[in-house]
C-alpha cells in the first residue's frame, strides 16, 4: 500500500470525495482516506503522479510519502500543528465577540451604558456590530475559502454549511441597516433583525469544537507517537577497534555496536559479547527484564539495564522490529473498517441533503407567512447544527485509540478490518507446538528403579545424552546442567536410529531408550512397565535407562503447556468460543496436551494442507481465528477468516497472518478479542449517537417541534450544539484507554451456541511398529555385520536390523509379523547360524 499525506480535507464530506476521485483513477484498486491522520492508502499499479492529480483536481492537496523519509513523514503528520492555529484564531475571535456582544445584546436590549458617539445612534451602532462581525469573519475566512472552493469541485463539505449559516446571517443583517439608513426614526425595530452576532458566533463556537476536536484527535495518536520517541538517534558503532558515535541511520548491517547500562539499543542485532539484563517492555509491555547473553537476539528501543554488551546489527532502519510495529499501528489507521461504509456512504449525500433540508425550511415557513428573518433563523440553524464530522469521525477515532492500545500491550492489528473481525469470531483453531505449548522439549519426571539412586540415574543418563543431538537428549542434559549433574566421559557410544543410545561407562554398558527397545534388551518389571505406559498416555515421552541389564529407572520428557494456555482457553470458553487444536502429534500425545489445555475438540495426525483443509471446514459453523507460529501454519493462517502469528513465530507465519501477537503468549489472544470487541462496542456507540444527533437536531432546528412542543432553536445554539459533536464522539472513543483488555468483567457469551463440525480420525504419521531380537553365530567383525544386516532387511516385514558381532545379536524393527522361517532362511543364506 502506497501513502500519501493530504491536505485541505476538513471533514468526512471531503474524506468521501478524496476517495472517489482517487478510485476512478485506471490501476486504482482500493483507496482509503483517513480524516483521523489526513493520509491515504492506495493499491494498485496506478502512478504517483496520477493519483495526486486526482486529488488536486478534487479540489485538495496531496503529496506521497517517500519511504526514505517515511519516519519523519509520519512524524509531521502526528505533530499537532492545528491545535497553536485554531487556539490562535480562538482567542482573537473571542475578544471581538465580547465587544460585538455586548453592543448587540447589552446596549440593545438590556440597555446597558454604550459609548457616547454611539449612543442614541442606531445606524452608528448598527455599522460598529458590522464592522466587529467581519473582523471576525476575516479571522476565520478559513470557513469561507474551503467552503466556496469545494462548492466549486461539486463537492460541498462541512465549511460549506458553516460559511452558508454565518453569510446568510450576515448579508441579512446588512440588508437590514441599509434598511436602516434610510429609516432612522424606526432603528431599535430594525435593530431586532440584525443577526451580526450569530453570524461571529457560529465562526466562534465551530472553532472551540474544531479545537477540542484536534487536541482529543491528538490524543488518539498518542499511543504511536510514545512508540516513535523511543528510537533512538544515536549509535556506538565499534570501527577498526575504537568507538565512534554515529546517527543510527548510518547503521549498516553487519555492524558490531557496544550498548551500555542505561542505554537504548539501536537497531536490531545478536549479542556477541556481554551479559545483561534488557528491559523490553517498550515493544512487548512485559515489564520483566529478559537476561542477554552471546546468541540472544535484542531489539531497538529496547532498555539495556546492567551489563556492557556488544552486538552485530542484523536489521537496520525501517526493517527494526520497532519500526515494522510503528508501521503496522500505522497503517492501520490508514485502512477502514466495514462497518466504516455506512457512515461513509451517508456522508457522501449528507452535506446536499442538508443545504436542501435548509432551502425547504426557509420556503416552508415564508409559505405559511412567516417573516423573511424567522425562516432564515430556522433555515440557518438547520446548516449549521447539521454535523457531518461526527459520522466521519466516528469509526476513525475508535480504530486509531483500538490499534494503539494493542500496540502498546504487544497486539499489532495490521489492518482496520482485523481489529473490527477479531471480536466477532466464534471458533479460535491452536496450533499446538509452539503456540499451545513452549515447543521445547522438558524433564518433567525422574523415576528412579527400585534398588538405584536418583543421583545414579541422573549421572548414567546425562553422561549418555551428552554425546547425542536429539532433542530429547538436549532436555536430559538441559536438566543435567542446572542441577548440576556430572557429566562422566562414555566411550564407544552408538546412536540407534528410531530406537535408542549405547555406550560404555567405566566398564559398564549403557542403553537409553524407549519402552519397547528396553524392554526387548533386559527384563523390566511390570511396575516399571506400567510408569512408562501412564507417562506416555500423559502426552509425555518415557526414556528408559539400563547398565549391564539392570534397568536404572525412567526420564519422562515433554512438550510443556505455556504458562498461561490453560487460562486463555478458558477465557475463550468463557466469551463463547469454541476451542479447537491442530497438530501433526498422535493422537495419544495430542489428547493428554488437548486435556491439559482444556480444548473443546483436537485435530491430531494433520499436515499443514490437512490443517488448511480443517480450518475450511470450521467455517462452515462460524467465523474462525487460527492461531500459529510455523512455517507449516502458513496455509491455515491464510485460510482462516483472520490468522494470529506468536510474535516469535517464522516471518512466513506473521507476513500470513492479519495479527501479530508480540509476546508470544496465549493469553494475548483473548486480550486481541476483548479489545476487538471494546473497539466495536465504542465504533456502534459513536455511530448511533452521531445519527441520533442528527435525526434530532436537524427536525428540531428546522421547526418541526414549534407547533407541538413549542421548542425552536436558536442558531446560536445550534452552533455550539455542532461543535461539540464531534468532541464528544472522539472523547466516547477515548475512553478506550480507560479499559484493561485483560480483565475478564467484559466478557460476554453470545446467546446462540454453535457446534462444531465433526472430523474423521486424523491418520496417524507412525504406523504400529514392534521390536524382536535374535541370536546369530558366526559374525566376526564390522563387515559380517552388514552383511547379515542386509540380509535381515530384504525380508518383508523388516523395517531395519542392528547387528553386533560382539554380542552375536541382531535387534529388528517390525511393521508386521515375520515368520520364523523367513528370519532363519536369510540369515543362513548369507553364511551365518541363526541360533532364535
Amino acid at each position: 500500500m502506497k501513502q500519501y499525506q493530504v491536505t485541505g480535507m476538513s471533514c468526512a464530506a471531503c474524506a468521501a470525495r478524496v476517495e472517489k476521485a482517487v478510485r476512478s483513477v485506471d490501476g486504482v484498486t482500493d483507496c482509503a482516506v483517513s480524516l483521523l491522520t489526513n493520509s491515504m492508502g492506495v493499491e494498485g499499479s496506478a502512478s504517483e503522479e496520477a493519483v495526486v492529480r486526482a486529488v488536486v483536481n478534487a479540489g485538495y492537496g496531496a503529496s506521497p510519502k517517500g519511504k526514505a523519509a517515511a519516519a519523519s513523514a509520519q512524524d509531521d503528520t502526528l505533530k499537532d500543528t492545528e491545535t497553536p492555529k485554531l487556539k490562535k484564531r480562538l482567542l482573537w475571535s473571542v475578544g471581538f465577540l465580547a465587544v460585538l456582544m455586548y453592543l448587540s445584546m447589552g446596549v440593545h436590549m438590556w440597555h446597558w451604558p454604550a459609548p457616547a458617539f454611539l449612543d442614541g445612534n442606531p445606524v452608528a451602532l448598527g455599522i460598529a456590530q458590522l464592522l466587529l462581525s467581519a473582523v471576525v469573519m476575516v479571522i476565520n475566512q478559513k470557513f469561507f475559502i474551503s467552503g466556496v472552493r469545494s462548492v466549486l469541485h461539486g463537492a460541498p463539505n462541512m465549511d460549506t454549511l458553516v460559511a452558508m449559516g454565518s453569510a446568510a446571517s450576515f448579508l441579512y443583517s446588512v440588508w437590514q441597516l441599509f434598511l436602516m439608513t434610510g429609516d432612522p426614526a424606526n432603528g431599535h425595530q430594525y435593530m431586532n433583525e440584525f443577526y451580526f452576532e450569530s453570524a461571529a458566533m457560529i465562526l466562534t463556537l465551530i472553532t472551540v469544537g474544531k479545537m477540542l476536536e484536534a487536541r482529543s484527535k491528538g490524543r488518539t495518536t498518542d499511543a504511536l507517537k510514545s512508540l516513535m520517541r523511543l528510537r533512538p538517534e544515536t549509535a556506538t558503532v565499534i570501527r577498526d577497534g575504537k568507538e565512534e558515535t554515529v546517527p543510527v541511520s548510518s547503521v549498516r548491517i553487519g555492524d558490531v555496536f557496544a550498548v551500555r547500562p542505561g542505554e537504548s539499543i539501536p537497531v536490531d542485532g545478536v549479542v556477541l559479547e556481554g551479559e545483561s539484563a534488557v528491559n523490553e517492555a517498550a515493544l512487548t509491555g512485559e515489564s520483566v527484564p529478559n537476561d542477554k547473553m552471546p546468541g540472544d537476539p535484542v531489539s531497538a528501543a529496547t532498555i539495556n539495564q546492567s551489563g556492557y554488551l556488544r552486538c552485530r546489527a542484523e536489521r537496520v532502519g525501517e526493517d527494526t522490529t520497532l519500526s515494522q510495529i510503528i508501521r503496522m499501528v500505522s497503517d492501520a489507521a490508514a485502512t477502514k473498517a466495514p462497518i466504516a461504509k455506512v457512515a461513509d456512504k451517508v456522508s457522501a449525500v449528507f452535506v446536499p441533503t442538508v443545504i436542501g433540508i435548509a432551502l425547504v425550511t426557509l420556503a416552508v415557513w415564508l409559505l405559511i407567512g412567516r417573516p423573511f428573518g424567522y425562516a432564515l433563523a430556522r433555515a440557518i440553524s438547520v446548516l449549521v447544527i447539521s454535523c457531518p464530522c461526527a459520522l466521519g469521525l466516528a469509526t476513525p477515532v475508535a480504530i486509531m485509540v483500538g490499534s494503539g492500545m494493542g500496540a502498546k500491550n504487544g497486539i499489532l492489528f495490521k489492518t482496520a478490518a482485523a481489529l473490527e473481525e477479531c471480536g466477532k469470531a466464534r471458533i479460535v483453531a491452536l496450533d499446538k507446538t509452539g503456540t499451545i505449548t513452549t515447543g521445547e522439549m522438558k524433564l518433567t519426571d525422574v523415576i528412579a528403579a527400585p534398588g538405584v539412586s536418583e543421583a545414579e540415574l541422573m549421572e548414567a543418563a546425562v553422561s549418555l545424552e551428552a554425546r547425542s543431538e536429539h532433542p530429547l537428549s538436549r532436555a536430559v542434559t538441559a536438566y543435567g546442567e542446572t542441577s548440576g549433574v556430572p557429566v562422566r566421559d562414555v566411550s564407544d557410544f552408538r546412536a540407534l536410529p528410531g530406537r535408542g543410545l549405547e555406550g560404555r561407562l567405566d566398564g559398564r554398558n549403557l542403553l537409553a531408550g524407549s519402552l519397547s527397545f528396553i524392554a526387548g534388551r533386559i527384563l523390566v518389571s511390570e511396575a516399571m512397565r506400567s510408569a512408562a505406559e501412564d507417562a506416555s498416555k500423559d502426552g509425555k515421552t518415557p526414556l528408559l535407562f539400563a547398565s549391564n541389564g539392570k534397568l536404572l529407572g525412567i526420564l519422562c520428557v515433554a512438550d510443556t503447556l505455556k504458562e498461561d494456555s490453560a487460562a486463555a482457553i478458558a477465557q475463550l470458553r468463557a466469551m463463547g468460543i469454541k476451542t479447537v487444536m491442530l497438530t501433526g502429534d498422535n493422537r495419544r500425545t495430542a489428547d493428554a496436551v488437548g486435556k491439559k489445555a482444556g480444548v473443546d475438540a483436537v485435530v491430531a495426525g494433520v499436515l499443514p494442507d490437512g490443517k488448511e483443509a480443517v480450518i475450511r471446514r470450521l467455517k462452515e459453523a462460524g467465523k474462525v481465528i487460527m492461531v500459529g507460529d510455523g512455517i507449516n501454519d502458513a496455509p491455515a493462517l491464510t485460510a482462516a477468516d483472520l490468522g494470529m502469528a506468536i510474535g516469535a513465530g517464522t516471518d512466513v507465519a506473521i507476513d500470513a497472518a492479519d495479527v501479530v501477537l508480540v509476546k508470544s503468549r496465549l493469553s494475548d489472544v483473548t486480550a486481541a478479542i476483548r479489545l476487538s470487541r471494546l473497539t466495536l462496542r465504542s465504533i456502534h456507540q459513536n455511530l448511533f449517537w452521531a445519527f441520533i444527533y442528527n435525526c434530532i437536531g436537524i427536525p428540531l432546528a428546522a421547526g418541526c417541534l414549534i407547533g407541538l412542543l413549542g421548542w425552536q432553536l436558536n442558531p446560536m445554539f445550534g452552533a455550539a450544539a455542532m461543535s461539540l459533536s464531534s468532541f464528544c464522539v472522539v472523547t466516547n472513543a477515548l475512553r478506550l484507554n480507560l479499559k484493561d483488555i485483560r480483565s475478564a468483567r467484559y466478557d460476554r457469551a453470545p446467546k446462540d451456541e454453535i457446534t462444531l463440525p465433526e472430523f474423521p480420525e486424523a491418520k496417524e504419521k507412525e504406523n504400529e511398529t514392534m521390536e524382536k531380537t535374535i541370536t546369530v553365530n558366526g559374525m566376526m567383525c564390522a563387515h559380517c555385520e552388514k552383511h547379515v544386516k542386509d540380509a535381515l532387511e530384504k525380508v518383508p516385514g523388516v523395517e531395519s536390523a542392528v547387528t553386533s558381532h560382539e554380542k552375536n545379536s541382531a535387534v529388528l524393527t517390525l511393521s508386521s509379523d515375520v515368520p520364523e522361517e523367513a528370519l532363519r532362511k536369510a540369515v543362513t543364506d548369507a553364511g551365518y547360524e541363526y541360533v532364535g
